[in-house]
């Protein structure tokens, strides 16, 4: 076991020092073992993983557990797994966020090895808690709520079909509020026999679904009042953002944020729970289908889910079976 006595080590400066390779700070841990965990560093962040969201989430708590080992004066070739226990132990987070930065440490550490930076990888033998989710943490949109927030949009000016319209593809695509923000103009388009969206979703997945009649005719309403028609192929957003409260659109995009906040507003106006999320329509089109009977297969297709056991984490069906039974204790 390591002790935590600075003195105890050898009088090794970690200062962080100048990069090498990319002119960027980097951590004094990683400056001090060599040029092969510098490489493998940099060859880690910035291209082994493509995903933003996860390089941020990673480099976070890669980060963090390197400054951890700096302040108790470790070498990265002295860092064991009774380290990286007695950091996860230390933390007060949820065991899903310690799951999540266990997973970053290891392959970040699986690198270093691959670059001989260090023998063995201090994360890999070191277990996580425990941790079986039956249910996503996302509330569910019931479809009497969902008629109710879109009836309660008023389309007499654009703004409101744009609102209209972008619940609608939410609902009826069960897409990411992230994909929706990405749509442009040229991603609405006709295929012959009907009309279709073409989405670049999350990992970078490219779907096609197509468009039912309904919300076809409301992106018609919606675009024709924005001054464009469904068959304008260009690379312009197809939802922007307005200029504060003259009912007029800007050229800007709008960002998943703007929706986010924009769906928040109209829940709140028409009383509906503040708790619900863009991200609700898509657990209430997924439990709908599934209460309907639709194959599980059919609807982790639509969602664009790799894993079926994903789609499940979005059912709420169960929840009826629940309460049904609580009911019937007689006590």
């Amino acid at each position: 076991m390591h002790q935590d006595d600075p003195g105890a080590e050898a009088n090794v400066s970690l200062r962080p020092v100048e990069s090498t390779v990319s002119g960027k700070s980097l951590p004094a841990i990683i400056e001090h073992a060599g040029h092969g965990a510098r490489f493998a560093f940099e060859e880690f962040f910035h291209a082994k993983i493509r995903n933003a969201h996860t390089r941020r989430a990673y480099r976070r708590a890669v980060l963090c557990f390197l400054q951890w080992c700096e302040v108790r004066q470790r070498s990265l070739q002295e860092v064991s797994p009774a380290d990286v226990g007695i950091y996860l132990d230390e933390l007060e987070h949820s065991v899903a966020s310690k799951k999540q930065i266990l997973a970053g440490l290891r392959h970040f550490f699986d690198g270093m090895v691959i670059r001989h930076a260090i023998a063995l990888n201090p994360a890999l033998s070191v277990r996580g808690e425990r941790y079986q989710v039956q249910e996503g943490k996302t509330p569910e949109i019931t479809i009497k709520q969902a008629r109710k927030l879109l009836s309660s949009i008023d389309t007499d000016n654009v703004v409101g079909l744009r609102d209209k319209a972008l619940m609608s593809i939410l609902i009826y695509t069960a897409s990411r509020v992230g994909a929706v923000a990405r749509l442009k103009l040229k991603d609405l388009y006709d295929t012959g026999d009907q009309y279709c969206l073409h989405f670049l979703d999350k990992g970078g997945k490219s779907r096609e679904i197509p468009v039912r009649h309904d919300l076809q005719s409301l992106l018609r309403s919606y675009l024709q009042s924005a001054g464009g028609d469904l068959d304008d192929a260009t690379d312009h957003p197809l939802f922007r953002t307005s200029i504060r409260k003259t009912k007029k659109l800007s050229p800007r995009p709008m960002s998943a944020g703007d929706i986010g906040r924009m769906i928040k507003r109209r829940m709140k106006a028409c009383g509906l729970p503040i708790r619900l999320s863009p991200h609700s329509f898509r657990v209430a089109t997924i439990t709908d289908l599934l209460n309907q009977g639709v194959p599980l297969e059919d609807v982790q297709n639509l969602a664009g889910h790799a894993d079926p056991r994903t789609t499940r984490l979005y059912d709420r069906r169960h929840k009826s079976l629940t309460r049904n039974i609580v009911e019937r204790i007689s006590i």
